[in-house]
Formats: structure tokens, sequence, C-alpha cells
């Protein structure tokens, strides 16, 4: 399948800014799944520097600074991506029970394990819990393979917690959410992770796009596709397996993937330090098309 993507992103501050510096982490990744053939970064006002560099987990980074006083921010990335269907070959995980697979995790020196158990440890937002664990434990007794757990933990988490966007904001605890049980997408990959880490299995957070599809009676709003996000669970000889806690499914080809990591703390899309006073106003459209060749 292949995507047009228009992401902007718009500030409007109460009084002059005069410096800022910022990150963004926005252009699609390319790996097995996915290709990236073109992304442009169009910043107003003009940026007075910028670059462009690849983070520890490989996601792409735009860095740039704008050193005149502004009263407005825009960012907008348009991006062209090619998703390849994400079917696998699962039928060797059937059998495969997770206690064998958080064994390899723990005793294998392989240098790739080495590196992937990073997503066994705690990370800024998702820290260990007992409740997290307790919540987990339900979708994995004893011998169950570890494809059927994830996928009954993945069910079980958007059936016991309501997607509620007014809810929580970036600074939320997991605990809120546990309690309250609502959240949004990124609420649901975080408690996914944490979950599967509680029990020493890798996880990791994904943040990406998802198309929408809307009912054969309403037309398709500019500005109404999302970010989104979910998790990805490490399988021996298989590699990272996406699951979706938020609809309950293994995404396909309607996810793009932006970015991976820890958790949203090392994928935030934008992110900086500005210099100035006064209040803001934050507005973020995305448009997902797709495209015939």
């Amino acid at each position: 399948m292949n995507y047009q993507i228009v992401h902007k992103t718009e500030y409007s501050y109460s009084a002059s800014v005069n410096l800022c510096y910022n990150e963004a982490r926005l252009t699609p990744r390319n790996f097995a799944h996915q290709h990236c053939s073109k992304s442009q970064f169009v910043v107003d006002p003009e940026p007075g520097a910028c670059r462009e560099r690849q983070d520890f987990f490989g996601n792409t980074v735009y860095y740039f600074t704008i050193q005149q006083p502004h009263r407005e921010l825009i960012v907008t990335v348009t991006s062209h991506v090619q998703v390849r269907g994400r079917e696998m070959q699962l039928d060797f995980a059937e059998h495969l029970a997770w206690e064998e697979v958080r064994q390899q995790l723990q005793t294998d020196l392989d240098p790739g394990i080495l590196e992937i158990r990073q997503y066994v440890l705690d990370s800024p937002m998702i820290p260990t819990m007992s409740e997290l664990r307790v919540y987990a434990e339900k979708s994995f007794p004893k011998e169950r393979p570890l494809l059927e757990a994830v996928e009954d933990l993945t069910t079980r988490l958007y059936t016991d917690f309501t997607y509620d966007p007014n809810f929580t904001t970036i600074a939320t605890p997991l605990t809120d959410v546990i309690h309250h049980r609502r959240g949004v997408c990124q609420d649901f990959a975080h408690l996914g992770i944490g979950c599967l880490r509680a029990l020493g299995l890798a996880a990791r957070y994904v943040s990406g796009y998802i198309e929408t599809d809307p009912s054969p009676d309403q037309e398709l709003l500019e500005g109404a596709d999302a970010s989104h996000a979910w998790f990805s669970v490490y399988f021996p000889q298989l590699g990272w397996v996406d699951f979706d806690p938020t609809n309950n499914q293994i995404p396909t080809d309607q996810h793009i993937t932006i970015a991976w990591g820890r958790d949203y703390s090392d994928v935030t899309p934008l992110k900086g330090v500005v210099f100035g006073s006064g209040t803001h106003e934050l507005s973020v459209s995305v448009d997902c098309q797709r495209e015939n060749f």
C-alpha cells in the first residue's frame, strides 16, 4: 500500500518567542515492511540552523532552531511511504512457550539478544509495577504459547480499558490509567509493554499513523487521520511482531511506522526549548491518503 502523509503541527504563542530549539521525529522509518521514498520538512518561520541525524534507536531526528522573534510556529512534514503486508510465518511460534522466550532473553549471550535485553528493563515512563504483573499473569499461565498469550493480553486491554482522549495527558502516570481503566493509544501501548516486561519479556513502543476508514456514507475529512501508538514483542528467530491494543489487531498495511524506542519519551514527535513568556495553543492534523502508481 502506498501513502502520502501530511503531518501539520501549529503552535500559536500569546507573547513573542525570541529563540527556540527543536527536535522532530516525524520521518517514517525504512525496514523490512516499509519504505519511505521521500520526506520533506517545511518550517515556518524559516530555521536559522537545521540538520538531520539518527538517534540511538535508528530513528531519523530533524533538529532545527529559530533565532528570530515569532508568535507562531508551523511544522509541515510530507512523506511518501510504501507499506508491505506484514503477514508473517507464525506457525513455529504457535507452540513456543512464553517461559522459553524469557529464559533465552535471560541466558543467551548472543550479541543480538544482549541488545534486545534493554527492552526488558524499566524505562522513564514504564516503571516496575506489581499491578502490571498481576494483570499480565491472567494471560500468561504456565507453558502457554507466547503468541497466544500476547494476543489474549491485547484483547483484554481492548476490552477492559475505555478509549477516552479527555482523560489523560502525556504526563499521566500508568497508575492512574490502571485505576480508572481509561486512556488513549499511548497509554494502552505503555500498559502492554509494562505487562510484558513485568514477566521478563522484551517489548518496545512504536509510534506512527493509522489510516482511518470512514463508513460508506461518510466523507473522509481533511486532517481526520491520526498519530497512533502500539507495541512490539520480540520472538526468537522471527524478530519483532506488532500488536495494537487500541484496535485489538496485529497491524498490517494500514499502520505506518515513524519511530520506536523504550517508551513515548524516546519517540516524542516534536519537542524543544522555547525562550519567551506567555501561554501557547497547539493544533495537530494528519492526512493519510492512498496513492496509486
